[in-house]
């Protein structure tokens, strides 16, 4: 198969990956509420995204690293999120 069909292949699986990340990222920072949220879960699923972007570094394959990478520090978003709105509190801080 032809690399550039490959590499938009992996392109657009990464653009998905990536985009259902962000309603979870916009309903946790609109609501302040996160107490729904998994947090073991989204731990790990970012070890899972570091293991990914490790491996796609590895076999020097971009769109794997980089689709990886950004997913990484979306699910890391949420964990900080959970952490600052664990609990469903509007004034939770990470102080």
């Amino acid at each position: 198969m032809n690399n550039l069909l490959i590499n938009a292949i992996g392109v657009a699986a990464g653009l998905c990956s990536m985009a259902s990340f962000i309603p979870q990222i916009l309903k946790i920072w609109r609501e302040r509420d996160a107490s729904a949220v998994s947090l073991r879960m989204f731990a790990m699923t970012c070890t899972a995204f570091a293991l990914w972007t490790l491996f796609g570094a590895l076999q020097e394959s971009w769109p794997i690293m980089l689709s990886n990478a950004v997913c990484l520090g979306l699910a890391s978003a949420i964990v900080v999120l959970k952490l600052r709105y664990r609990d469903g509190s509007k004034t939770r801080d990470l102080s």
